[in-house]
Formats: structure tokens, sequence, C-alpha cells
């Protein structure tokens, strides 16, 4: 029974409080400004069908400006400069009236001027701002391409052995075509643009043509 009493008592007991309202107000104003790195094209070294991916670096200078007005533009405001006058409301130790500390009723709210105050506002904001983007971009697995570079190498050394072959068929075929034709008493006249094809070439005895081997008979 002793417990619902309490129960009672502290349910019915006032509580007595005092409330404080309290306003904060705060005004700002926030520019957020944002660069795009926009990935440019990869560099792709092609010979056939070996198709090798290097390393890439963009570098991307940018520049951005930002423009602020605020509207209306006031340089100053007029602020109204209130009358005081405090000589009447309480009366002195020889009676003679004297201000009570409050504005007399006959000058409450009256105006006595207007007072130029200066805002301070900004008519305008311009800012500029610049700067250099990089990005650096590398394949994860450099195992590949090691290989790609190694075959694109040894494709190069066979295409340069093609070609020293191709150039040495060349050769011999001019070098045969001269001296046939000086065998046949055909040359190209001296000092024409034709002559050179064969400048550079010359007939020569074999060596191995004048020479004789002892036969011996079997018994």
């Amino acid at each position: 029974m002793k417990k619902y009493l309490c129960l009672l008592l502290l349910l019915n007991n006032p509580v007595l409080a005092n409330s404080v309202n309290t306003t904060s107000n705060s005004s700002g104003s926030v520019v957020n400004q944002a660069v795009q790195v926009v990935p440019s094209r990869n560099f792709n070294y092609q010979m056939n069908t070996i198709q090798c991916q290097g390393a890439t670096l963009n570098i991307s200078p940018f520049v951005s400006t930002t423009y602020g007005f605020a509207n209306p533009y006031e340089t100053h405001f007029d602020r109204p400069v209130y009358s005081r006058k405090d000589i009447e409301g309480d009366f002195d130790d020889e009676n003679q009236p004297i201000g009570d500390g409050d504005v007399d009723a006959g000058h409450r709210g009256e105006i006595l001027y207007f007072e130029q105050v200066r805002t301070g506002q900004k008519r305008n904001n311009v800012s500029i701002n610049g700067g250099i983007t990089a990005t650096f971009s590398i394949p994860l697995d450099r195992e590949p391409i090691r290989q790609c570079r190694e075959a694109m190498k040894k494709q190069n050394e066979l295409y340069d052995a093609s070609l020293a072959a191709k150039r040495l068929n060349f050769e011999m075929s001019r070098a045969k075509t001269c001296i046939d034709n000086l065998k046949n008493g055909i040359r190209f006249k001296s000092g024409t643009p034709m002559a050179k094809l064969c400048e550079d070439i010359e007939m020569i005895e074999p060596t191995n043509l004048n020479h004789t081997h002892k036969i011996e008979k079997k018994p």
C-alpha cells in the first residue's frame, strides 16, 4: 500500500520550471567549385597482330572565374535618431520637476533626424582561380606488357632480316645482269644516269679454271 501512495505522490507532484527562449540567426554563402578530369585516349602501339599499350600522363591546366553581385545595392541607409528628452516625471527636494529616467510623454517616438550609416555592402565580387590537374595511368600487370614489347622487338628483327635478304637478292640480280650484258658486248654509255647501275660491277677470270691434275695409271 505504501508503494502505491509513494507512486501517486510522484505522479501528482507539480514541477516548476522556467523556460528561456533563445534564438540565433546566422547567414552565409558557400561557393563550391569542382574540376572534372576527363581521361584522354590511351597510346596503343600495334604491329600486325601485336598490340602494346603504354602508360599515359595527362596534364590539364584550367582557369575558373566566379562573379557575384548584390541586388539591390545600397551604400548607406538612414537610421533615425529618437528624442531622449526627460525633464519631467519626478521632483527634487525643492519640489522642482526633474526627469524620472524615462522619455517624456510628449516626446516618445519623436524622430529628431536621420543619420547616414554605411552598409559595407560589396557591389560585386570577382575571383579567378587556376591550377593544373595531372593523372598518371599505368597497367597493373606488367608481365604482358614486357612480353608484348619483346615480341615486337623480335618482329622488328625479322623485318630487318627479310629486308637484308631482299637487298642481297637485288644486288646479286643486278650483278648478274650487268655481267651478262658485258659478255654480250652491251653496256650503258659512260656518264649517263643508267651507267651508275653497273659502275661498281667488274668481271674477273675465275682462279680455279687454269689448273692441271696428274693422272696416275694403275699397274
